[in-house]
């Protein structure tokens, strides 16, 4: 979910991490075993004055599946279940209404995205930062292999 928000104007800084757990600091190796209850996740930090946090909702929407329980794409278990988190009433209730308009929109019928207070955020892994810049190659083939860029065409429409 890096190089969506990180190509956005007014966007300061994504960071990977893990978030919603009942472990400090948890690892990596923790995480995707499921034990630690944590998400992944990214932290955006961004100028309201330059983008909205809207225009954040409509892009994190159009990256992800949201219609999938407990996976994204082939990466399956609670650790990878959609969720937005808010840091604010201004903002638990834009997701909530982006969540509620798509619902009721015609194209889906059931998001299962959580709408939830943002908790602790650890960083991931130096190694984990920008990953999709570091090993482009190994990057592009888990997007392909994964069928992550077909599914988000699936449920979006394809990108123009």
């Amino acid at each position: 979910m890096e190089p969506p928000f990180e190509r956005l104007k007014g966007v300061i800084s994504v960071t990977s991490g893990y978030t919603g757990g009942r472990v400090d600091k948890p690892t990596y190796d923790e995480v995707s075993s499921g034990y630690t209850g944590h998400r992944e996740a990214v932290e955006v930090v961004y100028d309201p004055r330059v983008i909205s946090y809207q225009q954040l909702l409509d892009v994190y929407w159009h990256n992800v599946d949201p219609l999938t329980p407990n996976a994204q794409f082939c990466d399956h278990g609670n650790q990878y279940r959609t969720a937005i988190f808010y840091q604010d009433d201004t903002q638990r209730r834009a997701a909530q209404a982006s969540k509620f308009a798509l619902e009721h929109g015609g194209r889906v019928a059931h998001v299962y995205t959580e709408i939830a207070p943002a908790g602790t955020f650890y960083p991931a892994e130096e190694y984990h930062q920008d990953y999709y810049k570091k090993n482009p190659i190994r990057y592009k083939f888990y997007r392909t292999s994964c069928g992550r860029d077909a599914r988000v065409d699936e449920v979006w429409g394809p990108k123009n």
